[in-house]
This record gives structure tokens, C-alpha cells and sequence, in this order.
């Protein structure tokens, strides 16, 4: 059976790859228009996907790695400090990269330009020097090193709102708790040492941050939360994991979150929108498979004589079915491979065109406005950062070969039963 079968699909694929390459006026004029088509459809698919998953990995990975880290543990029962010997053993576990304390609250920032709302962050100095952290964050002015319990470091965003720079003082107004338990501001004057960006304005735009120990007197238990944060070797695919180890080692009145958790809104909404401008793209694939169904009726239309040959020379239904369908496979395979290799190349050099036309956009509209600016720094990411997700591109490739291939059954089927007389007659 194996060897009746090999040489007949060797023939059927033979011959629609002669109509593939061949001469125009043999129809292979229409293939490789669907293969074109194909490939078009396809270039703005990898391109959104690659942008797509570089803007989600790079925001994200600003959360985790100056944010959130990628796990929180709490302690339910107690809001003072968090207990040393429990952060030893958590940093003793395998995969575990660092761990630090962090007390975290809520707080109104003075300055010469005004007063603003801050997330005031007292976190252990390490945090800073982790290699992930390191990563993402940039010092615009002044030094990140804090020397004493008097000084901070700003955002940038929040720096530009309150206009302060490095040697600036800046009044910090907290709550505290008397000895009646009653709730009063404080007042506290710092020093900002530094400004520090991280790259996307949203975080910029809060961030007041100081010593951990500033933090223990000035930021009250009763009103602040304090918490562990632990970064591991790998926070995408091994967090769960690396979630229940820390769970056991805490024991009972020990909260763990994972990173997914804590920005949970957040990533979802950003896969959200992945997923449907994926959706949308998709839909130029069927409609690239619809001219595949229209390019292989077109060369049944034109090469009914070679099917009438074919057919009294004792080729069947499913001989001459399999011609055109191979025949859409490899147009799609054609356009697949040429549309996802054009769109790997421009999304790879994303951020050179976007600076390329951010550069042509403002020559020409110099006379009239200002300079343009497609990916603006300060409100999304400074380059967006090249993520190519090869499963995803596989199986965008396998569809658009499962596409053309079922828009052209019903026009090889239609090929299959011409009746070869009728044919030589009107010939």
C-alpha cells in the first residue's frame, strides 16, 4: 500500500507545484496572488504579536521587579515588623533569588509646585541592588543612596508634579496613632536625595521611597502593612511553585501572594487586549483563505483540459482532488513562510522604524506643531522590548495551512467530479 501511495502524492504535489511556479497563463498567476495575500494578512499578525507580548512583558516586569516583586508574604496576626528568622529560611529556599522587608502606605507629599497624593515605600536598601531591579531602574538625577533617615528618593513623574529636584526639601504628612488610639497627621521634613524613573510613567508618578528604618518610626503598624518581598530565578513559569514552598516554610497565619494575584487586574487586562487584537488580526487570515477558495476555483476553471488528460487517463476523484489541495497548501505554506519572515524582521526592528517615523512625522509636521511622538516615554514604555513567542507563531502558521487548505475542498471536490467528455467537447 505504502508504495501505490508515495508516487501518487509525489505526482499530485508535483504538479500543483508546476501551477504554483508556473507560467501566469497557466494559473499560477492566481496561487501566488492568495499567496501574496496570505503573507500580507499574516505580517501585521506577528507584528502586533511580538508588540503585543513586549509591551505586556515589559510593563509587567517593572511591576514585578520594582513593584510588587514576585511574591508577597503577610502576616495576618501581627502588623509590626516582619519576623527576621522567618525571611532567613524563605531566602533558603531553592529558586529563591532575595528576599526584603517593606513597610507601604499612603501618604501627602509638599512641595514648592504643590501637594500630591504618594504610595511611600520603606524598603530594605538591597531591594535596589537586586540584578532585576538594577534592570529597569534609572537615576535621572541626583543618587539613589540613601545615607540617613532625613532623606528620600522621588519618582520621576511625581518629582516634575511636586517641581523638586536633588537638595530639595519636601514636607511628607502621615498618620499616626496616639496613646488614646486616636488617628493624627504628622508632619515630616526630608530631603530628596535623588529621582529615579523606572521607565513607565504610571509608577513614576507615585513613588516616595526612604529607609526601611525611617519607615518602622515614621509609617504607624496600625495603619501601614508591612510585608516580605521575594523575588525568584524564574517568576513566569515557576511562581506557583515557588508560592507553595513559601507557604509551608511561613506556616499557619501567613498569607503568600504571587505576583499574578497581586496585579491580577492588571494582567488581565493586558492579555485581554492581546487576545482580542490577535482576534481581529485572525480575521485577515480567513479572509486571505477566502481568496485562496477563489484562486483555486479560478485554475479549475482554467486548467479543466489538464483534468480531462488526467481523467481518461485513469487518474480518480481523489487524484484530482489532491492536486488542488495540495495546491493550497502550498500557496499557504508560501505565504506563511513569506508573511511570518517579513513580520519576524519588522518586529525585531520595532523600535528603530518607530523612532524612524517619529523623525520623518516631525520633519513634516515642523511648520505646525512640535515634535511627534508615536511611543511617548513618558506615558508608555521608553523601547518596547522583543518578545517572540514561537509557539504561538507555530500555531498561527499551522492555521493559516488549515485555512487554505478547507476554503479549497469544495473547489477541488467540484474538480474531482468534471466529467471528462463534456470537457473535451467544449475544447
Amino acid at each position: 500500500m505504502k508504495k501505490a501511495i508515495c508516487p501518487y502524492f509525489s505526482s499530485s504535489s508535483f504538479v500543483a507545484l508546476r501551477y504554483l511556479w508556473g507560467r501566469a497563463k497557466e494559473g499560477g498567476r492566481y496561487l501566488r496572488g492568495a499567496a501574496a495575500g496570505i503573507a500580507l494578512s499574516l505580517v501585521p499578525i506577528i507584528v502586533t504579536l511580538i508588540v503585543a507580548d513586549g509591551m505586556i512583558r515589559g510593563i509587567t516586569g517593572r511591576y514585578l521587579e520594582l513593584g510588587t516583586g514576585h511574591l508577597q508574604v503577610f502576616d495576618y496576626f501581627s502588623s509590626a515588623d516582619f519576623p527576621g528568622d522567618l525571611q532567613q529560611e524563605i531566602s533558603r529556599l531553592p529558586g529563591v533569588r532575595g528576599t526584603w522587608r517593606e513597610r507601604q502606605g499612603l501618604g501627602i507629599i509638599l512641595g514648592k509646585e504643590g501637594r500630591v497624593g504618594a504610595t511611600i515605600r520603606a524598603v530594605e536598601s538591597g531591594f535596589w541592588n537586586d540584578p532585576g531591579s538594577a534592570e529597569f531602574l534609572e537615576v535621572t538625577a541626583g543618587s539613589a543612596e540613601l545615607e540617613s533617615e532625613t532623606e528620600l528618593l522621588l519618582g520621576r513623574g511625581l518629582a516634575e508634579t511636586l517641581g523638586a529636584e536633588p537638595g530639595s526639601t519636601v514636607r511628607l504628612m502621615t498618620i499616626r496613632v496616639n496613646e488614646e488610639g486616636r488617628s493624627l497627621p504628622r508632619v515630616t521634613i526630608f530631603t530628596v536625595k535623588g529621582i529615579i524613573s523606572s521607565g513607565y510613567r504610571e509608577l513614576d508618578a507615585l513613588w516616595c521611597i526612604m529607609n526601611y528604618e525611617a519607615g518602622l518610626v515614621l509609617l504607624s503598624p496600625e495603619l501601614y502593612r508591612s510585608f516580605l518581598i521575594v523575588k525568584i530565578n524564574d517568576p513566569y513559569t515557576a511562581v506557583e511553585a515557588a508560592a507553595e514552598q513559601a507557604m509551608f516554610s511561613a506556616g499557619p497565619g501567613y498569607g503568600v501572594f504571587t505576583w499574578k494575584e497581586l496585579q491580577q487586574s492588571l494582567y488581565r487586562s493586558f492579555e485581554s487586549t492581546r487576545q482580542m487584537l490577535l482576534f481581529i488580526m485572525a480575521l485577515l487570515v480567513l479572509v486571505a483563505a477566502v481568496n485562496v477558495s477563489s484562486a483555486t476555483s479560478m485554475l479549475v476553471i482554467e486548467r479543466q483540459r489538464d483534468i480531462a488528460v488526467l481523467k481518461t487517463g485513469g487518474s480518480g476523484l481523489f487524484s484530482i482532488q489532491s492536486i488542488f489541495l495540495w495546491g493550497a497548501f502550498l500557496t499557504g505554506l508560501a505565504g506563511s513562510i513569506g508573511g511570518i519572515s517579513l513580520g519576524l524582521l519588522i518586529g525585531r526592528g520595532i523600535n528603530p522604524i518607530i523612532r524612524g517615523l517619529e523623525k520623518i512625522l516631525s520633519f513634516i509636521s515642523s511648520p505646525w506643531g512640535g515634535e511627534v511622538k508615536i511611543l511617548d516615554p513618558d506615558y508608555y514604555l521608553q523601547a518596547i522590548p522583543i518578545i517572540i513567542d514561537w509557539k504561538m507563531i507555530l500555531f498561527i502558521g499551522l492555521f493559516t495551512l488549515l485555512c487554505s487548505c478547507l476554503a479549497s475542498a469544495l473547489p477541488a471536490r467540484r474538480a474531482g467530479k468534471l466529467k471528462p467528455l463534456e470537457i473535451l467537447r467544449r475544447v
